[in-house]
């Protein structure tokens, strides 16, 4: 880390937060990790960006960029050596930010929602083979190559799979499978989940408090 590197602030598990990580790490951009707790949020972070949601990027000249699809495009834009920005697909990415998130939230927390887990178990499986579909034509979402639609997409179907892998592998969803496993397995998803000792605020507590209220 150099005292000019921007400020990540991120939650290991967030899918939100992996696909900006993905897209820094493959753009070489270097970054001080922040890893935060969902629950005891740091003061600096909220007060770099006060609706609380991670991936926080603070640049060292002050700018804060909250979204996690404006991190990746800023960072691609910056250094793309493999390409990623050429496999974008904003409807696709917005059809997985929508709907499949409606859906998977209430299939994965279905007691926080009031759920009924089945049927959106069921939407989510629709949109799935929509991606079934799209793989069948062309080895990734964007294209012949890994892009910035796959990274922005597959966080969000690891969760789903993991509700209940046995379930998914079930499914007629091959192609879905094989490009997801071929994700997780991977050297770059490996580094971005590296596991980090949490990030402790440099501010006193009083000044912690204060930014809640």
């Amino acid at each position: 880390m150099r005292l000019t590197d921007p400020i990540l602030y991120s939650f290991r598990r967030c899918p939100y937060a992996i696909r900006a990580r993905l897209a820094l790490a493959v753009s070489g951009t270097a970054v001080e990790h922040r890893e935060v707790k969902l629950r005891d949020k740091p003061a600096e972070m909220l007060a770099a960006s006060p609706k609380g949601t991670v991936p926080v990027l603070v640049l060292p000249e002050g700018r804060v960029i909250d979204e996690s699809l404006d991190i990746m495009r800023w960072a691609l834009e910056r250094n793309d050596p493999e390409g990623w920005l050429a496999g974008d697909d904003p409807d696709l990415i917005a059809a997985n930010d929508g709907a499949f998130k409606h859906h998977l939230d209430r299939y994965k927390y279905l007691e926080r929602f009031a759920a009924d887990d089945v049927d959106h178990r069921a939407a989510g499986l629709a949109i799935l083979e929509g991606l079934e579909a799209r793989l069948a034509e062309r080895a990734y979402l964007g294209g012949e190559r890994f892009g910035l639609a796959d990274a922005a997409i597959l966080p969000f179907v690891r969760q789903f799979a993991a509700v209940d892998r046995e379930w998914f592998a079930a499914q007629d969803l091959a192609r879905v499978q094989a490009w997801l496993a071929a994700f997780v397995g991977s050297a770059l998803f490996e580094g971005v989940m590296a596991v980090r000792e949490v990030w402790r605020s440099e501010l006193p507590p009083e000044a912690s408090m204060s930014s809640r209220t």
